[in-house]
């Protein structure tokens, strides 16, 4: 039996972890560590620097990186993702199951948390036999540890509520906001997995918007503001680190109303 923890770690600050987290990676047999390309080989360093940080010494053994699979950039973009995670359940099955034929307790460190546009539980599931034929069949237990969201990070970061007072929030991603614009009737958006700009597709008019990059690191950057005067800015300053890291993480919450009043630009 394998027992697999999936830790929410935050936004790359270590002290986003939990002490549940802490507990649960210290009891770990095996740690493993995904690498996704030298462009976002920060991911990992800041997986290394939690590991570092939290772990003895005699514990770094435990810890072994991988190379992630790949996702095809075809146009069918849910079916890519569909065989990108099957791919990667591979990945996993043969990681835990080469390293710990007999069992044990493996952690995995999850960026924000697992229940928010995440996929490891959606992965962890194949491994049982749930959608893929060739990961399926691991005798397997799964473990969440909650962790803190980029949602999270970004309003304590801007210093405002995520919803308007009494009014609904809708979290969505880039790719739905540009593609059905502003979602029904609420007061307050917040997207995620934008490539970049998906709100220009929204009229700016009575729009603010908070966006934040790479939140607990210490590259982080905020903006924040009426989208008419902010939004041409943040595209700009969202491509030039794009430029000078390799890559972006960020995150942004628009509203119609006010979240509080008179906390409407931060840059």
């Amino acid at each position: 039996m394998i027992q697999l923890s999936l830790i929410g770690i935050g936004t790359g600050n270590p002290d986003h972890i939990t002490l549940a987290g802490v507990r649960a990676l210290r009891e770990a047999e095996l740690i493993l560590l995904p690498r996704k390309g030298e462009a976002r080989s920060d991911l990992v360093d800041l997986r290394r620097l939690l590991c570092h940080s939290l772990l003895d010494e005699a514990a770094h053994s435990r810890v072994v990186e991988f190379d992630l699979p790949r996702r095809d950039g075809r146009d069918d973009y849910l079916g890519a993702v569909d065989d990108w995670h099957a791919a990667i359940a591979v990945t996993w099955r043969e990681q835990m199951t080469q390293r710990l034929p007999e069992g044990g307790r493996v952690a995995m460190l999850i960026w924000g948390d697992p229940s928010l546009y995440d996929s490891s539980l959606r992965i962890a599931a194949r491994l049982t036999g749930v959608g893929s034929e060739n990961a399926g069949g691991l005798a397997l237990e799964v473990g969440v540890v909650p962790g803190i969201t980029s949602l999270q990070a970004l309003t304590a970061e801007h210093r405002i509520p995520l919803n308007a007072l009494a009014e609904p929030v809708q979290i969505t991603t880039g790719r739905r906001l540009r593609e059905r614009g502003w979602p029904g009737d609420v007061a307050s958006v917040a997207v995620m997995l934008d490539a970049g700009g998906a709100f220009q597709a929204l009229a700016p008019e009575g729009l603010h918007i908070w966006w934040g990059a790479y939140l607990g690191m210490d590259k982080q950057c905020l903006i924040a503001g009426p989208l008419a005067e902010v939004g041409p800015a943040i595209v700009e300053r969202r491509a030039a680190l794009r430029e000078r890291h390799g890559w972006i993480m960020d995150v942004y919450l628009l509203a119609r109303t006010p979240l509080l009043p008179g906390a409407e630009v931060l840059r």
